[in-house]
C-alpha cells in the first residue's frame, strides 16, 4: 500500500510541480525513486519530525503541496502541536503521512503502535482524515490528496494489502463517500483502513450473507448514504485498527445520532463497535497475533 501511494505521488508529480515531499530520515527502498527523480521537492529532513511539520508549513505558504512521510506516531503524535497551530489553523496545504498504521510495527512494542491517532487529528478543524484499506484505495486517496488544498491526513498500512475491489468501485471516491465492497442484507459492516483485509477473510470463512462497506474517510459523511444506511440494515458493525475512544466507530455513531437529533431519520440503529479496547497492549507481536489478541476480529457469537 505505502509503495503504490509513492508511485502514485511520484506519476502524479510529472503533472503537479508543486509537490514537494518530506521525510524523517526513513523510506528507504521506498522513497528514493521520488527522491531522484524530483531531487529538488525532496528533503530528508532527519529524526525531527516536529521541525519537519514546520518546514512543512513554511513550504506550503511559499506555494508547494507538501507531504510529510514518517513511521506512524512520529508525524501525528509527536507533532500534535505543530499539526494544530502550524497546520491546520492557517489552513496549510501540508499532508501528514503517516506508515504504519494500527499494530503494523507490533514487534516494536507500544513506542511505534499508531492507535489514538484517528481520534486526534479528526477532532481539528480543517483536517481531511483518511484510512485506505488497500493499494487501489491508496492510489486514489495520492490523487485526491494531490489536488485537495489543505490539510489533510493519511494513515497507511504497510504488509503488501491484497486488492479488496476493483478500481471502478473506486472512481468516485471522496470525503463523505463509502464504498460498497460486497452486499448483503440484514447487517452492514463498515470497515475503516487495512484490517479490511482481515474482516472479508472473516466474513467468507463463516458464509453469512452481510453487507460491506469500506469507509476510507473518516467524518463529514454523506447525509443520504447514511440515511441510506439506516433505511436498509437495522444493524451495523464498525471495525477499525484504532482505540475505541473518539475512531471511525465514534464517527458513526455521532453522524446518526445527529441525524437522528435534527429528525433526519426516524430511528437510530443498533450499532455496534469493534475496535482496541481503551488500554495498552503488554505484549509485542506481528500485526495479525496483536488484532486477534485485542479482540478485532468479528465475534464468533455474532456470526
Amino acid at each position: 500500500m505505502r509503495n503504490t501511494f509513492i508511485n502514485t505521488l511520484c506519476e502524479l508529480s510529472e503533472k503537479h510541480d508543486d509537490i514537494f515531499l518530506l521525510c524523517g530520515d526513513l523510506g528507504y527502498s521506498v522513497l528514493e525513486g521520488f527522491a531522484q527523480q524530483f531531487p529538488e521537492r525532496f528533503l530528508n529532513v532527519g529524526i525531527a519530525e516536529q521541525n519537519m511539520t514546520q518546514v512543512a508549513v513554511g513550504l506550503a505558504l511559499e506555494g508547494f503541496n507538501v507531504f510529510t512521510y514518517s513511521i506512524g506516531n512520529f508525524p501525528t503524535l509527536r507533532c500534535m502541536e505543530q499539526i494544530r497551530y502550524d497546520v491546520c489553523y492557517h489552513e496549510a496545504n501540508v499532508k501528514v503521512v503517516a506508515i504504519g498504521a494500527g499494530y503494523a510495527y507490533g514487534p516494536l512494542g507500544v513506542s511505534h503502535h499508531t492507535t489514538e491517532d484517528i481520534a486526534m487529528l479528526r477532532s481539528i478543524p480543517n483536517m481531511t482524515v483518511c484510512a485506505p484499506a488497500d493499494p487501489i484505495e491508496a492510489k486514489v486517496v495520492a490523487q485526491f490528496m494531490a489536488s485537495h488544498d489543505g490539510p489533510g491526513y493519511v494513515r497507511l498500512n504497510k504488509a503488501g494489502e491484497a486488492c479488496a475491489h476493483s478500481e471502478t468501485q473506486c472512481l468516485e471516491l471522496s470525503p463523505g463517500k463509502l464504498i460498497e465492497v460486497a452486499g448483503g442484507r440484514d447487517v452492514a459492516v463498515l470497515v475503516n483502513g487495512a484490517i479490511l483485509g482481515s474482516v472479508m477473510g472473516d466474513l467468507k470463512q463463516s458464509g453469512v450473507p452481510w453487507a460491506v462497506f469500506s469507509v476510507p474517510f473518516v467524518g463529514s459523511y454523506d447525509i443520504d448514504e447514511i440515511k441510506r444506511l439506516g433505511q436498509h440494515f437495522s444493524r451495523i458493525i464498525t471495525v477499525e485498527e484504532h482505540q475505541l475512544n473518539g475512531g471511525f466507530g465514534s464517527s458513526i455513531v455521532e453522524a446518526f445520532s445527529d441525524l437522528y437529533a435534527d429528525s433526519k431519520i426516524g430511528h437510530m440503529p443498533r450499532i455496534q463497535r469493534i475496535a482496541i479496547p481503551n488500554q495498552f497492549i503488554g505484549v509485542s507481536g506481528t500485526q495479525s497475533y496483536l488484532r486477534r489478541a485485542m479482540g478485532l476480529v468479528l465475534p464468533r457469537e455474532i456470526l
